[in-house]
């Protein structure tokens, strides 16, 4: 094996291949990628390469001329199974990163501008002279600039250029680095065979990643915190237990990892900062909850009702048994179950719309600080992959550049593919859940034959919880499979930039996510119990009668599926992020160190450079899952917030463990990743706005048809006032023909004694009908007013981006000045001398 490092460190493992990366400096001093050769046998591997400092230097020819920099390499040869691992580091001269700094359209900066706060809570506390416990003095804050785009014939114009070795940043230089990297084409072009991530992929190379700025530990003793490396100040202020109640230093993040992981970590702050209201109003509902199950007159009818209510049997084999046997788990139900759920629903779906509301102004602010407020529609390159396969080139409207173009009919046809394989996927997840169905059917009644009366007594409980566990492993087992199906359809979809490939993808994953994740809940909240029948006339599937909701009710056991579904699958993503870093971490350094458990082994051990160091760490593996997992508990905290509202207080404890779990990562476990520009959370947010409507929709319905909230009120309404006489109200008859030994039962329902339905049932469906129309449109109308009175970008912002616009036009404008009187004066020499 020969692995091998580049640009801010690469390693390349070389196996049936002799390759040949090449840099060609042409007469504009230009470098510019070679294809790859391939040969049959392995070989030695050469490395063509102009790089630009201390011991990696090697000159750049004019006129064509190349150099072998395999000299000028550090190499360390590390014999691991019979393999060899070599290290080589480049970077680029200036006139090439000036050529690609234009290419990518970099920004680069005019003038310093005093830098301002982020935190909205920071201004109201200092205002209000309150103690904020929450700031933190980071070292070495980055500076702020009004920016254009990097243009290399106005040079002069931006600042620091007259410095070329900090007038790009080190994140800059690893961009560019990148591009060149990854537009290299090692084959066929038609097949894809192009770039360093293709042969990443193909195993060629065993890693491609930029170096990390030092270790991320500060020596002991009285340190300078100003002296500190960036990766030393994100460990210390951001990433330790220790930082939890603290700001996150947002422009040192982006400053070290760019602007889209940064985007992710103000997001999840942001989020995480909105649950606390959401957390106190649903704690607060809780509360009320068991205050009420204390004086709540329906739960003591129940329990005093001794062996008042016969209720008829739950399954063919199941005996009759008493309503007061459900006494305490029908006022565990109150703890979900009660008015103060109808006005915490609707505060939920007020607070949605105001968060993203406010989070567009917050993006905006960020963006436009981060410099990335065109990026999307005007800065934004094509993906290198798109570029290698593209079938043709076409002029781009914006910026009149020839860019490769995809047909959209042909995109539009795979598309349509891509949908077929997607609508096939959700039919299994459907499936799964019929199976799941039938399996809690299928257990209850295996468990009441078992004549165990400790189960038999619990046996719908048994067969609801153990269900919930094992549609949790379905629904991750499925997670996995699709996701790699989605990846290889989007790829295949041919997708021109990078944003849009992206926002592809994830759509088809949350599609199918939703329905993994949600179909169970959805089920329980709005299907089960529907279709059961009544005594003597049970419907039934596939032999098996339909699900009843247990005794408690269905909220009840919808509270329990959440509560399985999002706090377990909470715990396990945490245990995974926590425990299996380390854990592949340990076999990684393992793998590379197989003599490091014999202590003579051990004292012959070299000390490993840094780059061998950061080779060991894991590998970067996106944001994809991060926000994936965080917009999938967005849709349980609101679309069902009226059967748990303990939902957001679990939200927010997870999410104080996973700004550290993932910050930590990010700082000490992963290699550095290659910066990515990004101009906001991209399709997140219109997922997030669609989880916002359906919320308010999902849990009109939950109030209206599942919760005994109406119910209850239109009993008061009908009667005197009051809730006594209300559990033989929804208890109907069973008829004649069905009673065993002359036994009369009673069931749920609204029914007279011949099955037939009462009037007192249209009556209430006219009332649960009207209610979910009012509610919605009371909502909807409140999210209409916020969203207008709160403008998408803040004021002072917009002044801002006038400042910059104007700047950068009059550094153009002077430029175009200078270029005329040049050619003025290169046109009338003479004139000149004579003057």
């Amino acid at each position: 094996m020969l692995p091998l490092l580049f640009y801010s460190l690469i390693c390349i493992r070389i196996t049936r291949r002799r390759l040949r990366v090449s840099v060609k400096v042409h007469r504009d001093h230009r470098c510019r990628p070679m294809p790859v050769s391939k040969v049959r046998r392995p070989s030695s591997l050469h490395l063509l390469a102009c790089v630009q400092r201390g011991s990696w230097e090697a000159t750049c020819k004019p006129e064509g001329g190349e150099t072998m920099a395999r000299d000028k390499l550090y190499r360390r040869v590390v014999e691991e199974e019979k393999t060899r691992v070599t290290y080589v580091l480049l970077s680029a001269p200036w006139s090439v990163l000036c050529y690609y700094a234009e290419e990518i359209s970099l920004k680069a900066p005019l003038e310093e501008v005093p830098q301002t706060n982020l935190h909205w809570s920071k201004k109201v506390l200092d205002k209000l002279s309150i103690p904020n416990l929450m700031a933190q003095d980071v070292p070495n804050p980055p500076k702020d600039y009004y920016t254009c785009q990097f243009r290399n014939n106005k040079l002069e114009r931006f600042l620091g250029s007259e410095n070329k070795d900090t007038f790009f940043t080190n994140t800059q230089r690893h961009q560019i680095l990148y591009e060149i990297l990854a537009r290299t084409p090692y084959g066929v072009m038609k097949k894809g065979e192009v770039g360093i991530d293709r042969l990443v992929a193909e195993k060629v190379f065993t890693a491609a990643y930029p170096l990390h700025e030092g270790p991320f530990k500060v020596a002991e003793g009285q340190v300078d915190p100003c002296s500190l490396s960036m990766r030393q100040i994100l460990f210390r202020y951001w990433a330790r237990w220790a930082c939890w109640r603290k700001y996150q230093p947002l422009d040192h993040i982006r400053e070290y990892f760019g602007e889209k992981v940064a985007l992710y970590f103000a997001w999840l702050g942001f989020y995480t900062g909105w649950l606390l209201p959401a957390a106190i109003v649903g704690l607060l509902v809780f509360l009320f909850g068991i205050w009420l199950m204390t004086t709540d007159v329906p739960a003591k009818e129940i329990c005093n009702s001794g062996g008042t209510f016969i209720m008829c049997p739950l399954c063919n084999i199941c005996t009759y048994w008493n309503l007061s046997s459900i006494c305490t788990t029908f006022k565990a139900g109150l703890l979900f179950d009660n008015g103060g759920t109808v006005f915490f629903s609707m505060f939920m779906a007020l607070w949605a719309v105001t968060f993203l509301e406010y989070w567009k102004r917050t993006s905006a602010v960020l963006a436009h600080r981060w410099d990335c407020s065109e990026f999307e529609e005007i800065e934004e390159r094509p993906r290198p992959e798109f570029t290698a396969m593209a079938p043709m080139t076409l002029r781009n409207p914006v910026t009149g550049a020839e860019e490769p173009y995809f047909p959209q009919h042909r995109r539009f046809n795979r598309t349509i593919t891509g949908c077929m394989v997607i609508i096939v996927m959700l039919s299994v997840v459907l499936i799964f859940l019929m199976a799941i169905i039938l399996y809690r059917s299928i257990l209850s009644i295996i468990i009441y034959r078992s004549k165990n009366s400790f189960f038999i007594f619990s046996a719908g409980r048994i067969a609801s919880l153990t269900g919930s566990v094992l549609n949790l492993l379905v629904i991750l087992m499925l997670s996995r499979l699709y996701t790699f199906l989605a990846q290889v359809l989007t790829r295949w979809e041919m997708h021109r930039t990078q944003t849009k490939y992206e926002d592809a993808f994830i759509l088809k994953v949350f599609i199918f996510q939703f329905v993994n994740f949600y179909s169970s809940p959805i089920y329980i909240a709005f299907f089960k119990g529907r279709f059961v029948g009544y005594p003597g006339k049970y419907h039934t599937f596939f032999g098996i009668r339909n699900e009843d909701c247990g005794a408690g009710g269905c909220l009840i056991e919808l509270a329990q599926e959440l509560l399985v579904i999002m706090v377990g699958k909470q715990i396990i993503n945490n245990v995974q992020e926590f425990v299996f870093p380390k854990l592949r971490t340990w076999w990684q350094n393992r793998k590379h160190n197989p003599h490091g458990g014999n202590e003579q082994g051990a004292r012959k051990k070299p000390t490993l450079m840094p780059w061998e160091k950061d080779y060991k760490l894991l590998v970067c593996e996106g944001l994809f899952n991060e926000y994936l997992e965080m917009v999938l508990q967005f849709g349980f905290i609101t679309i069902f917030v009226a059967a748990c509202p303990l939902a957001p207080l679990f939200a927010l404890l997870n999410n104080w463990v996973e700004v550290r779990l993932d910050a930590q990562k990010f700082v000490c476990e992963y290699r550095r990743p290659v910066v990515e520009r990004a101009q906001d959370i991209g399709i997140w947010f219109n997922i997030l706005q669609v989880i916002c409507h359906l919320a308010v929709i999902s849990n009109a319905f939950l109030i209206a048809f599942t919760s005994d909230f109406l119910p209850r009120l239109y009993y008061r309404y009908t009667t005197e006032g009051t809730l006594k006489g209300y559990v033989n109200f929804t208890l109907a008859t069973a008829p004649h023909s069905y009673a065993e030994n002359q036994t009369t039962c009673r069931y749920y329902g609204y029914r007279d004694p011949e099955g037939h339905l009462l009037p007192e049932y249209y009556q209430l469906l006219a009332v649960r009908l009207a209610f979910v129309i009012i509610f919605e449109h009371v909502v909807f109308f409140i999210g209409r007013l916020i969203d207008m009175m709160v403008p998408d970008i803040p004021g002072e912002v917009e002044v801002k981006i006038k400042r910059e616009h104007y700047m950068a036009k009059e550094a153009l404008a002077e430029n175009q000045v200078r270029l005329m009187i040049s050619k003025v004066l290169r046109l009338q020499p003479g004139k000149v001398r004579s003057t």
